[in-house]
């Protein structure tokens, strides 16, 4: 059978922008270490700009330096000529996307940034063009022609373009200790935000923690766990320590006429499934799904004291799934 014509050009294509990564992968040398040293160092932005195509791609790898811990954002080279240079400052450095170097609307940035002192990092395939000659740093292009048949339309430059600033963003990552808390204070919203949530984020505490001590009379213990709404109660020793949890399943296995005269530590569940507040509610909800026991609550402990309870309900409240 001939292999259907859309597929093949879709392969053709995958491959011609696959050489193009394997060309910029072994041509990296000191001067992306150069980069990263200078955009780490830089204590104001990373500053990215780029026209056409290189600009949307630009705009992206702002956006992705910006929610890894590099403040970025990205300028629009004509709109810089009209009053937008004087978002540079001369802490800030830039970077520079051109393909072929000799985009006549990157002109007034170059000139800006070599008047100011202003560090520039040139992106481009052509180390002679006039981009390629004015940046203080050349990260260079692959020069293999793009995956669009005509050779025209920009595929394997913004492809390389994009892993380019990938590379930048996950190094400078690595480099700052950039952490999952870090990057959950700058995605507080959607899906990344929920599945970054921690449990100290969502977990009852004070006056909502339901507990007893030990010795307590399960009449007085029900009282605290009916009250508190979250299905169970804790028990804690004379240290204040949690050693057993009591509940709704329980009391229902325990129920007869002398329950409510027992004390708690005699028909609490002891050793009971708890949780650090530091972790991330979708490993509370982890915890409880894969115990086998149907927990739909942990205790939160710091130093064998519970500091908090987290319910089964908040973490899918706050899309923990």
């Amino acid at each position: 059978m001939t292999e259907n014509l859309d597929i093949i050009s879709a392969k053709r294509t995958i491959e011609k922008e696959i050489e193009a990564l394997r060309m910029m992968q072994d041509s990296f040398d000191d001067r992306l270490t150069q980069a990263l040293d200078l955009m780490q160092k830089t204590t104001g932005r990373v500053i990215v700009t780029g026209m056409g195509k290189s600009g949307h791609v630009g705009s992206k790898i702002a956006a992705t330096l910006a929610s890894t811990g590099t403040p970025s954002f990205f300028v629009h080279p004509a709109e810089a000529s009209h009053g937008d240079l004087g978002m540079l400052t001369t802490n800030d450095c830039v970077i520079a996307i051109s393909n072929s170097g000799e985009t006549r609307e990157l002109s007034d940035i170059i000139l800006y940034c070599k008047r100011y002192g202003i560090k520039l990092i040139a992106v481009t395939k052509n180390p002679m063009s006039t981009l390629g000659k004015s940046g203080d740093i050349l990260l260079q292009l692959p020069d293999d022609g793009e995956a669009c048949p005509l050779g025209l339309a920009p595929t394997s430059s913004t492809t390389a373009t994009m892993v380019l600033g990938d590379v930048l963003a996950v190094r400078l990552l690595e480099r700052k200790g950039f952490t999952k808390t870090d990057f959950k204070q700058r995605h507080p919203g959607g899906k990344l935000g929920a599945f970054l949530t921690k449990v100290s984020d969502i977990m009852h505490t004070g006056d909502e923690l339901p507990i007893v001590k030990t010795d307590t009379v399960m009449k007085d213990a029900l009282i605290v766990m009916t009250s508190k709404m979250l299905g169970c109660v804790g028990v804690v020793d004379n240290n204040g320590d949690l050693v057993g949890i009591f509940t709704d399943g329980d009391l229902r296995r325990n129920f007869s006429e002398n329950l409510l005269n027992k004390k708690a530590e005699d028909v609490m569940s002891r050793n009971p499934a708890t949780i650090g507040p530091n972790l991330l509610a979708v490993e509370a909800l982890k915890t409880m799904n894969t115990t086998g026991k149907g927990i739909t609550q942990l205790f939160v402990l710091q130093d064998k004291k519970p500091i908090g309870i987290i319910h089964m309900h908040d973490c899918l409240k706050a899309g923990a799934m």
